[in-house]
């Protein structure tokens, strides 16, 4: 992966977007693709887009595509705290409840005049102190304590106010040259493909046809909230998604109940149906032409990413969706292969550039 870029994954991955708070993250977004675009903009929830008109010009019949990944990510959120001053949490997305005690959490607090990160521990009572028979249990996330260091309620609640987000201290970092391991795979490299994407398509802009919109979505991971809103204003003619997917080459999976993943083997692509046809054939044809291999996801319902509230709206939305295979999902030590994600944007950019202005996805019936 070229320096430049690898230093724009890590700047995103490093940002604390937990859902409903992306902001932060997104404003990094904005300044990469900015020089790319023809022109950016963002919606009233922080979705945030940024469009590449053909070379020719936007004529009335020129198709929309549109390459989206979701911004946020997991994290917690401040739901009580106690007379001692310990914080107590709802959870934001998917939580192991059992994967976070004794890690470390920072708040953006929203209490007026705290300008720093709040950071807490996720209370992890001594082994020597613990009841034996109830060792084993694993406590529910809203049993968690947090303890960011206060004598008493007053003192926690005079720098964290309730519904105040959080996310894990966890910075990314290089584990070889090729593996990035981050708590927040999922899903920084969505909107990063999508930048990327832009950029490969920036460099080869004489030749493309269509207009490109590359979308960064936010509140994925709470509802696929971002998505449904963006088919909905942007109504695009073809969807492109990316998310992490799993890799299933770690101990303990099945793979007759997962399938075969491996890390470093290529993009995953899903095969179902929220996913047209047609679209996938392209995408394939695009990594052929690219000579990237590509694992085949069997996808019969829903794929757990925005496309499955992308692909419903406007009468549906052709949509393809290529994955990143990471080990260790929806914990602080997500990992995945930097060639794997590279390849994502190149068979987008491939695929992009294949297509004619007034070209349209049909059903085949």
């Amino acid at each position: 992966m070229r320096t430049e870029s690898l230093s724009f994954l890590r700047r995103l991955l490093d940002t604390p977007s937990p859902s409903g708070f992306e902001h932060n993250g997104q404003r990094i977004w904005l300044e990469y693709v900015k020089p790319l675009a023809t022109k950016t903009w963002s919606d009233p929830y922080g979705n945030c887009f940024a469009e590449l008109l053909p070379a020719s010009g936007n004529a009335p019949n020129t198709r929309t595509i549109a390459v989206c990944g979701h911004a946020d990510e997991i994290g917690l959120m401040v739901n009580h705290v106690d007379a001692q001053g310990f914080v107590y949490c709802k959870a934001i997305g998917g939580i192991d409840s059992g994967s976070i005690v004794g890690k470390r959490i920072q708040f953006r607090s929203t209490v007026a005049g705290v300008t720093e990160p709040v950071i807490g521990l996720v209370g992890a009572t001594a082994i020597h102190l613990q009841d034996k028979d109830a060792s084993a249990k694993v406590r529910k996330v809203h049993e968690l304590f947090i303890d960011v260091g206060s004598k008493d309620l007053a003192a926690t609640m005079a720098r964290l106010n309730i519904g105040d987000a959080g996310v894990f201290l966890d910075q990314s970092m290089m584990l070889s040259d090729e593996l990035i391991v981050a708590r927040a795979l999922d899903n920084r490299i969505g909107t990063f493909v999508a930048a990327e994407t832009l950029r490969l398509l920036a460099e080869k802009h004489a030749l493309l046809n269509v207009r490109v919109v590359a979308v960064s979505t936010v509140q994925e991971e709470v509802g696929l909230n971002g998505a449904a809103m963006i088919a909905e204003s942007l109504r695009p003619d073809i969807a492109l998604v990316t998310d992490v997917g799993h890799a299933t080459d770690s101990p303990g999976i099945s793979h007759a109940q997962h399938g075969q993943f491996k890390m470093g083997e290529g993009p995953k692509i899903a095969v179902g149906g929220a996913l047209h046809p047609a679209v996938v054939a392209r995408l394939i044809e695009a990594a052929a032409q690219k000579s990237v291999a590509l694992q085949r996801a069997a996808t019969p319902g829903r794929s757990g990413t925005d496309t499955d509230a992308i692909f419903l709206r406007a009468g549906g939305i052709p949509c393809g969706l290529l994955s990143l295979p990471i080990r260790y999902m929806h914990t602080t030590v997500e990992l995945g292969n930097t060639r794997d994600l590279r390849q994502i944007s190149e068979v987008f950019a491939a695929m992009i550039l294949n297509l004619k202005r007034d070209e349209s996805i049909s059903s085949g019936l």
